[in-house]
């Protein structure tokens, strides 16, 4: 309920110089009745509309001199007189009137008043008001508010759904209700697609230390598995530390080398052995009777008679990706580690998915 009206404030009226008190004086009206002094020319110097107004009444010639601002609560109204005399605003008015002053800002233009009641009114977002700062934010023009308001309602859809301004929008701003639904779908798009290519660099990424670890073993030897000219390793080394794959693809090279099945193609473990064999021919840069990975120089004449060539351009950008990946690992840059509630992918799952990424 508001007070009874207040006297006129005490300004420093020596800007006013030549003008009676009457000339510079006018009155804020509220809902209540409450009459609040002011100068003239402190509000139209500090709103362009409040200005308008002012011009408005004396191009009249009023004799009441007063200008209604009604809607809000009458100590609301206040503080706003008052932040127009000394562009400042407490945390207590904040706390009390932050909507009311961020509508009459925008209402009246006072871009200063505007920007504080924004950047307080995120700082005081609950999931009580989440819904009401956000329809404020959008009649008010509040960009900045109105993006942190989807966000909150995005993350904490759930608590939100249950307030009681969320069921207020529902009945009443279908519209807005759809634009949020719509926000939240985004988000979670995004979120998707995201977590989709963070995958997928990880897949490159152990494709490419894969095509490491092979010209590795296949030149230099390793603990399991070496070159036809290399002296055999002692068998109490330990397993190579030099790439997490390398113990596994040893495994996997002995097992395609004996393997009775693969000459019908009916090993799966084969095919993936034979697709890393193709992927290492597709980037080998050495020459052909230097590179002593088996299969280098078949794979590399028969890639000069391709029949399908939609799949082979599906090869060729599996190709870019693992040598772009290569690139920036000889760099030394950090690892894409994916987060995902799943334990990382094996080897075997990379090569058996990569024909998928590569489209």
């Amino acid at each position: 309920m508001c007070r009874s009206p207040v006297s006129p404030p005490v300004h420093n009226s020596d800007q006013f110089s030549g003008e009676s008190v009457d000339e510079t004086t006018l009155y804020i009206v509220t809902s209540g009745g409450r009459r609040i002094p002011a100068h003239a020319k402190v509000l139209a110097s500090a709103s362009p509309v409040l200005e308008s107004i002012i011009d408005s009444l004396q191009n009249r010639r009023s004799s009441g001199k007063t200008i209604p601002i009604v809607g809000v609560p009458c100590d609301a109204v206040e503080s706003f007189v008052s932040f127009l005399y000394s562009n400042r605003c407490n945390e207590e008015e904040m706390e009390k009137f932050g909507i009311h002053l961020l509508a009459l800002a925008h209402v009246y233009m006072v871009p200063d008043l505007k920007t504080r009641c924004t950047k307080g009114l995120i700082q005081r977002l609950t999931i009580e008001n989440v819904v009401d700062v956000l329809q404020l934010a959008r009649l008010c023009d509040a960009p900045d508010l109105h993006l942190k308001c989807m966000k909150l309602i995005s993350n904490r859809f759930k608590s939100v759904e249950e307030t009681e301004g969320w069921k207020f929008l529902q009945n009443n701003d279908p519209y807005l209700e759809l634009e949020i639904l719509k926000f939240i779908d985004d988000v979670e798009s995004r979120k998707k697609s995201t977590r989709k290519h963070l995958q997928e660099q990880s897949l490159y990424f152990q494709l490419s230390e894969a095509m490491d670890c092979l010209h590795h073993i296949c030149t230099e030897g390793c603990t399991g598995v070496r070159p036809y000219d290399k002296q055999p390793i002692s068998k109490n080394r330990a397993p190579c530390t030099r790439f997490s794959t390398c113990e596994g693809l040893q495994h996997s090279i002995y097992h395609f080398a004996n393997c009775k099945k693969r000459v019908n193609g009916g090993c799966v473990r084969c095919k993936r052995m034979w697709q890393l064999f193709k992927l290492h021919s597709s980037i080998c840069e050495s020459p052909d009777s230097t590179c002593k990975v088996p299969l280098c120089r078949q794979f590399k004449t028969r890639g000069q008679h391709v029949k399908n060539k939609k799949e082979e351009a599906r090869w060729e950008l599996l190709v870019e990706k693992v040598v772009a990946a290569k690139a920036i690992s000889s760099l030394s840059l950090p690892k894409i580690k994916v987060e995902q509630e799943e334990q990382p992918r094996s080897l075997r799952e990379a090569i058996n998915c990569h024909v998928s990424v590569a489209c």
